[in-house]
């Protein structure tokens, strides 16, 4: 079980490692929606006038899967991941906001924070961490 677990670690990297954990948390995060029989949308009306809160959660799960396969992918082809995890923070971050600035949901500002910085800043930092950071090698002066 330990080489297993090893090896996935060794295939995964680090840039891949956190698309697993990003892509699983979306998965998780839609099928929350997907499963409850009458799910929480207030905020989200923007939204749910164009479609049902259960297609917005598989939304959350189709990008979750696309972020998670992406971790499997080589350094540099994993683009589509990250743009993939952006996708629904972004989109319910963004009727949060409408919501509050119409005055129809007043906590959907701090909500539309939370997606901002937890969710899309973690992601774009991430996507900006190399697979491999090198230290900056100096040389020394020898005496």
């Amino acid at each position: 079980m330990r080489a297993a677990a090893r090896r996935l670690r060794k295939r995964l990297g680090r840039r891949g490692t956190v698309l697993a954990l990003l892509g699983t948390g979306k998965i998780c995060y839609g099928a929350g929606y997907v499963l409850t029989p009458q799910p929480e949308t207030r905020g989200l009306e923007l939204l749910t006038s164009h479609a049902g809160i259960r297609w917005w959660a598989m939304v959350w799960v189709v990008c979750g899967a696309i972020t998670a396969s992406s971790g499997l992918l080589r350094i540099g082809r994993d683009r589509w991941g990250f743009i993939a995890a952006l996708v629904p923070p972004f989109v319910w971050g963004a009727a949060f906001l409408w919501a509050s600035l119409m005055g129809d949901f007043p906590r959907g500002l701090a909500i539309f924070g939370w997606y901002a910085c937890s969710h899309i800043g973690i992601i774009l930092w991430a996507a900006s961490v190399p697979e491999y950071a090198v230290p900056h090698f100096t040389p020394r002066e020898r005496t």
